[in-house]
């Protein structure tokens, strides 16, 4: 293709639509037409990254091969087109505006006045062709976050207004995903939400060339035809987008709507047949499980499930993969603290410990960890999740009472989790932790080595601290396996207890690079597991779906 393509994801009325999962929709659509894509996301608020926001309001970190910090969308963007994102992926107003500052700083601009119009627009508009000329993708998909309307996200809209100018009329498309609700006792749709919205976006300039309308009821070809009447849309450019079974199932559903179609011809893509046959086996294996699981997640910000959005997803990876539904428990770790663990913990087929920060629920987390290790319940610790793994083996294992971590208690006796050398004088919060990805080697003859089946690993990190070396020698003594470390020996990776039927722990994030078509070792791994300890817990081979 010698003209890359656009297309620009607003949102309006209210947010957490679904705009996100819609991007990522049309995202798989072009890749199964064979195009390679590069998602972008435009977020309007002034923090330079995600990485210091509080995960209650805002969800997972979500973190990038290369070390960014970024929203939870790269998630899914990353989970249903199947590529790598970057730093480059994720723009917001405060790296947006630093940049500019910076340039102001240095002269660039060569004494003119810096104003909204044209350099932080301009700014905008470089980032996003840069999405796109990194991995020379024919089709940049842009999200911008927020609503239409908000006053944040002014900037952005005027930026995507003037692609269409910069690049040409036929190289750009607008998608706006709007809510269309029912309302009264009778339940009567109302597409006035949607015409105000369409409205607002006419204003900043843009028409939008497909609607993809969020509702929880079908909508009648009468309500399309006067949404399409009043937003100056084609009929078949209107797309009813309800809740699905599962989230998988977006794209083949946006396919049978036609948006695969209207888009190719919008942007005079070259119309390729799409090859459903991978989507459609997916969704296949989680509409119809041959058995499932029940598996705990025990973590700090569990009432706010898009906290562990990718630990969540990956479980179902594993799930996919093992052809098993995978029923969450979420558990939240300061409650523990104060119940009676075993009740709490009773009938779990498998256990995942999450990551976090900071002291609170701490030992909520390390009595599931110990339940755990010795009820031979499997179990995955995940960063955090695998110091407190250490700390309470060297406590209740090798005998160190005061085992901890220094993120705790910097004066203990026994820090079996210590800082990072090069982390000691940092002060600032955001992005200065071990970010991205970094190699790891297994050691042969592990669970480790089983699960990757190959000697070396790459997995992306987000922390500060680490297992101390001085105590290696100690948990190797007792039980405990550095199953996977640096190349060099020097950092600890992944431990492992040989003697449980399966128990490990990494230092990395895993879920984020599992995919439902390749879901990552550790989590297919310990599905399989759940699946075994499920069958000798009850006394049968196979567990039927719904029992």
């Amino acid at each position: 293709m010698s003209d890359r393509k656009y297309i620009f994801v607003t949102g309006g009325v209210v947010s957490s639509i679904g705009k996100g999962i819609a991007t990522a929709g049309i995202g798989r659509l072009l890749r199964n037409r064979g195009f390679t894509v590069a998602p972008v996301k435009l977020d309007p608020y002034i923090n330079v990254d995600a990485g210091t926001m509080n995960p209650y309001q805002h969800g997972e970190v979500f973190v990038t091969e290369d070390g960014a910090e970024t929203d939870l969308d790269l998630g899914h963007y990353e989970r249903f087109i199947d590529v790598y994102c970057s730093a480059a992926s994720s723009v917001t107003t405060g790296s947006v505006y630093r940049t500019v500052i910076d340039k102001e700083r240095r002269g660039d601009y060569l004494g003119a006045t810096v104003q909204v119009i044209p350099h932080i627009t301009n700014e905008i508009k470089d980032r996003i062709k840069r999405a796109g000329e990194i991995d020379g993708a024919d089709i940049v998909i842009g999200e911008i976050g927020g609503t239409v309307g908000d006053i944040e996200g002014l900037p952005f809209l005027e930026a995507i207004r003037q692609m269409k100018k910069d690049v040409g009329a036929e190289n750009v498309m607008y998608v706006h995903v709007t809510f269309v609700p029912a309302v009264g006792p009778w339940g009567e749709i109302k597409t006035k939400p949607t015409q105000h919205s369409v409205i607002k976006l006419r204003e900043i300039g843009i028409a939008p060339d497909l609607l993809i309308c969020r509702t929880e009821h079908p909508m009648s070809e009468d309500i399309k035809e006067k949404i399409s009447l009043f937003c100056d849309v084609d009929k078949s450019a209107v797309i009813e987008s309800m809740n699905a079974e599962t989230i998988y199932e977006i794209p083949l559903i946006y396919e049978r709507a036609g948006v695969g179609d209207t888009v190719t011809k919008r942007l005079r893509l070259p119309e390729n047949e799409p090859d459903l046959r991978e989507w459609t086996e997916i969704v296949g294996r989680v509409k119809s499980p041959r058995s499932e699981v029940r598996i705990g997640i025990v973590g700090k910000y569990t009432h706010n499930g898009d906290a562990y959005k990718s630990i969540d997803e990956a479980l179902h990876h594993g799930g996919i993969s093992n052809h098993t539904k995978v029923n969450i428990a979420w558990i939240e770790s300061s409650d523990l603290e104060a119940m009676d663990v075993a009740k709490a913990l009773s009938g779990l087929d498998a256990m995942v410990v999450a990551p976090g920060f900071g002291s609170r629920g701490i030992e909520g987390k390390i009595a599931a960890i110990r339940y755990a290790r010795e009820n031979d319940i499997p179990f995955l610790g995940i960063c955090l999740g695998m110091q407190l793994a250490v700390v309470e083996f060297a406590r209740n294992v090798c005998g160190l009472e005061n085992a901890t971590s220094e993120e705790f208690d910097p004066t203990s006796e026994h820090c079996v989790i210590h800082l990072l050398p090069d982390q000691h004088g940092v002060t600032t919060k955001g992005g200065t932790m071990r970010l991205g990805s970094y190699p790891c080697t297994i050691e042969d003859g592990t669970l480790a080595a089983r699960l990757f089946g190959q000697k070396k690993t790459h997995d992306r990190h987000r922390h500060r601290f680490e297992v101390n070396n001085d105590y290696r020698e100690t948990l190797k003594s007792n039980g405990m396996t550095c199953c996977g470390v640096s190349p060099d020996y020097r950092l600890v990776e992944m431990v492992e207890i040989a003697s449980h039927s399966f128990f490990i722990g990494t230092q990395a994030h895993p879920e984020f690079k599992s995919r439902p078509n390749r879901p990552h070792p550790l989590f297919a791994g310990l599905v399989e597991a759940a699946v075994a300890h499920r069958a000798k817990r009850t006394g049968s081979a196979a567990i039927a779906v719904g029992e």
